[in-house]
């Protein structure tokens, strides 16, 4: 069994230069890097302003949200200042009516009035308990105010 093998010859291709290789590498692997990092960049920077822009649509509904309720607050208040005016007014009315007529009590009593007759002490009081509810009246207006 001793045959010969013939080979044929196969023309392979020519050797590689090593040197255009090696430099064609790292220029591809700088370009995959700089896009990787591009690439990064572009969604950290698309995350921050959308961030950004969720966060001035919560300020902007808290801001209408907070105007709507003061501007309810300030509602309530004035109504309440108007009914504390309404009755002050109402409570002077009253006090004015009252005062009117002690001072008709007065004036009568006054030309009335003879030397055997005294009712001073009886207009006294009366003065004294209008004037109390006066000044009362006078503090609770001062308190408004």
């Amino acid at each position: 069994m001793s045959t010969p093998i013939e080979t044929t010859a196969v023309p392979q291709p020519a050797a590689r230069n090593t040197r255009s290789a090696a430099k064609v590498k790292p220029r591809t692997y700088i370009f995959l890097l700089m896009g990787w990092i591009l690439l990064i960049a572009v969604g950290v920077l698309g995350a921050k302003m959308y961030a950004d822009y969720l966060t001035k649509q919560v300020e902007a509904q808290i801001a209408a949200q907070t105007e709507a309720q003061l501007k309810q607050v300030q509602e309530d208040y004035q109504k309440q200042v108007t009914q504390l005016k309404e009755s002050v007014s109402a409570d002077m009315s009253k006090m004015q009516t009252k005062i009117d007529s002690l001072n008709e009590l007065l004036a009568f009593t006054k030309d009335s009035a003879n030397s055997k007759t005294d009712n001073s002490n009886q207009l006294y009081t009366q003065l004294n308990d209008v004037k109390k509810k006066l000044d009362d009246l006078k503090k609770s207006l001062d308190v408004l105010q």
